[in-house]
């Protein structure tokens, strides 16, 4: 096993602390207060002894823990930024496996932006939220020793701290790739709705098929619903159309004011709604060669640089069933 002994509260050599778990106990009391569920294990809140407010992730399964403790601790574990969560560090006694994380007061972006939550997020914010993310990932694909692949990018894994800045989480499905490679192999992982078309196809990936869940995530803060719920008929449509597929359509007519939540009733800056919507339908086209990278959506988002108006995706017109033409 990877931890064979139970280890002392001691920092690593990449900085992560390695907890004993009845210390951990204590600062859970007795795992009382649990903040979530996700799909790896639950999550409880607990408080540090320097008063530090932490969230530990009791991960589910010995093998299947070993596997997410490892790939967390050997990529988030490893680098610092505003817009990736901090991980503290890890406990691994016995068959308990647990990872160990700055607290996000806010939660995560899918309790803001669909559950009609009492603080609903405005037009700055979320466009805040979108650069933020950005900025995290192409830190993750350009920055890093290695590019590192989060491969489920997805509002759940979106956090936000106390003044609502966003931090990419939950690494345990990434993947590293060597900067002397452009592609990789690996099974097939993420999230219905934000999958990549290469997954399905299973070619070898890049960094590409986070950009594209990027871009679905994008479309998901300006409308503040799923991509695949229900949308509202147009008077011109005898259908309902995928959002996605509707929202390049909209962009290509000029009607992008439409696609933004209702709950904002209009409070909002349409050049930034343009850029928004311009670089999601970028970033959600059928090959990943047409799509950009993060550093150049970041350029895009802040005005730094003006895209081309993108294509209707093909792939998910025939998805949809849309008899729109390109």
């Amino acid at each position: 096993m990877w931890c064979s002994h139970p280890p002392s509260n001691t920092e690593g050599g990449c900085g992560v602390i390695a907890f004993n778990y009845v210390d951990l106990q204590h600062a859970t009391k007795n795992f009382s207060e649990k903040l979530g569920v996700g799909g790896f294990g639950s999550v409880f809140k607990g408080i540090l002894r320097d008063s530090t407010t932490i969230a530990v992730k009791m991960l589910d399964g010995a093998r299947q823990g070993e596997k997410q403790l490892r790939a967390e601790v050997s990529t988030i574990g490893m680098i610092q930024h505003v817009n990736l969560v901090k991980l503290i560090g890890f406990c691994c006694e016995g068959g308990r496996r647990m990872l160990i994380y700055e607290h996000m007061a806010n939660r995560s972006l899918d309790v803001h932006i669909f559950q009609g939550n009492n603080t609903m997020l405005d037009w700055s914010t979320r466009f805040l939220i979108a650069i933020g993310v950005a900025k995290g990932l192409s830190y993750l694909h350009e920055s890093c020793h290695d590019c590192i692949i989060h491969c489920d990018i997805k509002p759940e894994n979106i956090l936000l701290d106390a003044a609502l800045v966003p931090k990419i989480a939950n690494f345990g499905m990434a993947k590293l790739m060597g900067r002397n490679f452009s592609r990789v192999l690996t099974t097939m992982r993420g999230t219905i709705g934000y999958l990549a078309p290469e997954w399905i196809s299973g070619v070898a990936l890049t960094q590409k098929v986070d950009v594209y869940s990027y871009g679905m995530v994008l479309l998901e803060i300006m409308s503040g619903r799923r991509n695949s719920s229900p949308q509202e008929c147009t008077s011109n449509s005898e259908h309902d159309v995928y959002f996605p597929v509707q929202a390049a359509l909209k962009l290509l007519e000029g009607d992008v004011r439409t696609l933004v939540d209702q709950q904002l009733r209009g409070d909002m800056n349409v050049e930034e709604v343009e850029r928004a919507c311009k670089a999601a339908c970028w970033c959600i086209q059928d090959h990943d060669f047409d799509r950009p990278t993060m550093g150049e959506v970041v350029q895009v988002l802040e005005g730094l640089v003006e895209l081309d108006m993108p294509p209707v995706s093909r792939l998910l017109q025939a998805i949809s069933g849309s008899s729109s033409t390109i």
